[in-house]
């Protein structure tokens, strides 16, 4: 991420790391709240309670490294919890895209209110559309980081999703969101990714 801040500048923005999987949004994700924490900041993490793949209560990458957080049911819940505490500097939400489409809302009013927001999603789902809540967050973010993963077909620049079920890309009218660490995903490249049908 490259910005300057002004020091006459107000303080609270939205930065979104966002990408296919396996590009390594989480670790950046939590190596951006862990830098805030030792600067003594007071940093809140949430995660959506639905998301419980690797645990309940930490965000947690694929490589293993992870940071305490805060599960929630709703946009809503987040928000209360967020203003019932008497100072917050810096907060994270973690796979945005599972929150419920107030989430994008609630983050810019926090925004505004002096606080960073730090949010990390999928930009698109198995079928290479926008996924809801990433799409209006990089309209909303000041500072958006695209990140892009190596296909695991030919091993070029991937941005894309694919989501294989009984070995084979997965059909057009299978749910959208399936969270389960049992689902078998793979980063692709635009000539490797297989279009649902």
């Amino acid at each position: 991420m490259s910005y300057r801040i002004n020091p006459k500048s107000k303080r609270g923005w939205i930065e979104l790391i966002t990408g296919c999987m396996f590009a390594g949004k989480t670790e950046e994700f939590i190596r951006r709240l862990q830098r805030y924490k030792y600067a003594k900041q007071d940093v809140l993490v949430f995660k959506p309670k639905i998301d419980d793949r690797y645990s309940k209560n930490d965000v947690q990458s694929h490589s293993g490294m992870s940071i305490k957080s805060i599960p929630v049911a709703s946009s809503e819940e987040l928000r209360e919890y967020v203003f019932a505490q008497e100072h917050v500097d810096i907060i994270g939400v973690d796979e945005v895209q599972f929150m419920d489409t107030g989430i994008v809302d609630i983050l810019s009013e926090i925004a505004d209110q002096g606080i960073i927001v730090i949010a990390n999603g999928l930009d698109k789902d198995y079928r290479n559309n926008p996924f809801r809540n990433v799409d209006k967050l990089l309209v909303q973010a000041e500072y958006v980081d695209k990140l892009t993963s190596i296909c695991h077909s030919c091993g070029g620049n991937a941005n894309r999703t694919q989501r294989i079920v009984d070995g084979v890309p997965a059909k057009l009218n299978e749910p959208l969101v399936v969270i389960s660490a049992n689902e078998k995903y793979e980063a692709r490249c635009r000539h490797c990714y297989i279009e649902p049908s």
